[in-house]
């Protein structure tokens, strides 16, 4: 398995070494933003084939390396099961998440030795450490990996627990979150903001609701992965109705208890399927409070220079979600646009990590022009007064 994630690691680990970007520390970052963008995504196609227990032990296939090995046990399985969790194309699509997650895995631990190295040898220079090295953030992400990589296991060693696999979800994106913002910063620090696009109170206005947006995000995602993990997406098959009515019977305590098996209650009884209907309509509503707040956010945002193509992105990608959302009810769950939806929630992760990067950046500019122009008219002052 170790060797496998190192080869699948090389060809991002070569394309950074051979690539001549200014920064290939930089470079680096990005790369690895995209592969876990890409982790994501595919993450979702995995659980949303019913693959997560396409190899039901941990982190091999059936104690094997890969499914060329546990091929006589994955047949023998499917076909005591034709159409159960385990079988041949879901075994590949599992070990295959297992080791594009072990290549980011290898990436981010490059980073951080990397990172250490640079800011340890650095410390003798005349020129002393560079902050583009300073190993938080790297660190950080390590811990993160290794996190996820945790909750990965139990994952299938805990049968697809609905909390396990949400919680898998929500750490999956704060390490794309955490990824983006380190990236930013390595772009800030090669080539920092010069342009000042607003005054410092319009721009605190700016980073308060990117962040509320942000906050009002990382619910949405929570309550999206319990949706999906306890198959609640076609709760209601109807827009903006639910079973005829807006507000239809629900379930919210069965629905919304976070310790139990999934399909069943904490009792061990079959989910009803009003709890099922709760879930969903609460993933509904709340995506709809998102929208609103974060496409004002993004509104706002456009009309300043410096933060006009994330705001516009924003906007499109809160558009896609919205798009995705209805056309995957009345569709009836189609794999394409299910995945899709699952891709606009990374990219608004992205987009509004991004989004909060820049307005902070922005703020501190303002608040040091200020400062400078402050300076000098009271040395201008100074200079004018009568000896």
């Amino acid at each position: 398995m170790a060797v496998t994630a190192l080869l699948v690691a090389l060809l991002p680990l070569t394309l950074v070494w051979t690539s001549s970007d200014v920064s290939k520390y930089r470079k680096l970052v990005w790369v690895t933003v995209f592969l876990t963008f890409d982790l994501i995504v595919f993450g979702a196609f995995t659980r949303l084939t019913d693959s997560g227990l396409g190899c039901p032990d941990w982190p091999g296939c059936y104690g094997a390396a890969n499914p060329f090995l546990a091929h006589e046990e994955i047949v023998a399985a499917e076909a005591l099961m034709p159409t159960g969790p385990v079988t041949v194309f879901k075994a590949w699509i599992e070990m295959i998440h297992r080791y594009l997650a072990m290549a980011i895995g290898v990436l981010i631990v490059a980073m951080l030795a990397q990172a250490w190295y640079q800011w340890r040898r650095r410390a003798a220079t005349p020129a002393g450490r560079r902050a583009d090295y300073a190993p938080l953030i790297p660190t950080l992400l390590f811990f993160a990996v290794c996190l996820q990589g945790a909750f990965g296991a139990w994952t299938v060693t805990l049968k697809l627990q609905p909390v396990i696999v949400s919680t898998h979800l929500l750490l999956g994106m704060g390490l794309l979150a955490l990824l983006v913002w380190y990236g930013c910063r390595q772009d800030q620090l090669i080539t920092p903001a010069r342009t000042l696009t607003a005054s410092p109170p319009a721009m605190r206005r700016i980073r308060w609701l990117a962040g509320l947006s942000a906050a009002l995000l990382l619910v949405q995602l929570a309550l999206g992965g319990w949706t999906s993990t306890n198959y609640a997406t076609l709760a209601c098959t109807e827009f903006p109705l639910c079973g005829g009515e807006l507000v239809p019977p629900m379930d919210f305590e069965h629905g919304f208890t976070l310790w139990r098996a999934l399909g069943k209650t904490a009792a061990g009884h079959y989910l009803p399927f009003s709890a099922l209907t709760a879930i969903h309509w609460v993933h509904r509503n709340f995506g709809l409070l998102l929208a609103i707040v974060a496409g004002y956010t993004a509104w706002r945002a456009w009309q300043h220079t410096a933060l006009q193509r994330t705001a516009r992105w924003l906007a499109l990608t809160l558009l896609l979600q919205l798009a995705t959302g209805i056309a995957t009810i009345y569709l009836n769950f189609p794999l394409a646009i299910a995945v899709l939806h699952n891709a606009g929630a990374a990219l608004l992760v992205l987009w509004l990590t991004m989004l909060n990067y820049q307005a902070k950046c922005q703020f501190e500019l303002a608040l040091a022009t200020n400062a400078t122009a402050a300076a000098h008219a009271q040395h201008g002052r100074k200079d004018n007064t009568p000896s």
